[in-house]
């Protein structure tokens, strides 16, 4: 029996970039028209590789600079919390670069709480498997802070619960803008600590 159901819902791919470097801010990103993807994630990307130090988000488990699994290949934001991040600024529009976003989908409801394991899988077969959402820091505020002065300060408020999720690449495959995600969700329950146990 399958352990993950494909759903109605689908997002569409608006938006594509690749983060060469890891200086601080303000943060770097090309626009791309597609986005190949192996095993590691996008080659020549920043957060690419089977295996990367651990960070701030795991520092509960693994000391900082940890080798550990690279779940984290990708930064995965809906555009429709880009625009409520925007006008909480007082912008017009976010630039998905000042993220540092790998790829921006258009059309999924609740973005940045889908839940872990669930699966993102284009036209080609190529799959993302979200790892957790993504918290906002200070790198983007401090890019935006660059581009428009008195608006980068209030991003971590602004983006709390909208940042997107992390996500690491589980079949091999090329993603292009324009392309429609189909989403697939792990069937089974919400975790409940008291009074578990039945199916």
């Amino acid at each position: 029996m399958p352990a993950l159901a494909p759903t109605e819902f689908e997002g569409r791919v608006v938006w594509l970039g690749r983060v060469p470097h890891r200086e601080a801010a303000p943060i770097a990103c090309d626009p791309l028209d597609e986005m190949t993807l192996g095993f590691g994630g996008l080659e020549g990307e920043v957060h690419a590789g089977l295996t990367r130090p651990s960070c701030s988000r795991v520092t509960a488990q693994h000391p900082k600079g940890t080798e550990i699994a690279n779940t984290r290949q990708l930064s995965l934001v809906g555009a429709e919390e880009l625009a409520r991040i925007a006008a909480a600024l007082g912008l017009e529009e976010i630039d998905p670069a000042w993220l540092g976003a790998s790829v921006v989908i258009a059309g999924l409801p609740d973005f940045s709480h889908l839940p872990p394991s669930a699966r993102l899988q284009g036209p080609d077969g190529c799959t993302l498997v979200i790892d957790m959402q993504n918290r906002p820091c200070q790198f983007p505020a401090m890019t935006i802070e660059a581009a428009h002065p008195g608006h980068g300060k209030a991003f971590k408020a602004a983006a709390k619960g909208l940042r997107g999720v992390t996500a690491w690449v589980e079949r091999p495959g090329t993603l292009r803008r324009g392309d429609t995600l189909g989403l697939h969700l792990p069937e089974q329950r919400a975790w409940r600590p008291q009074g578990g146990g039945d199916a």
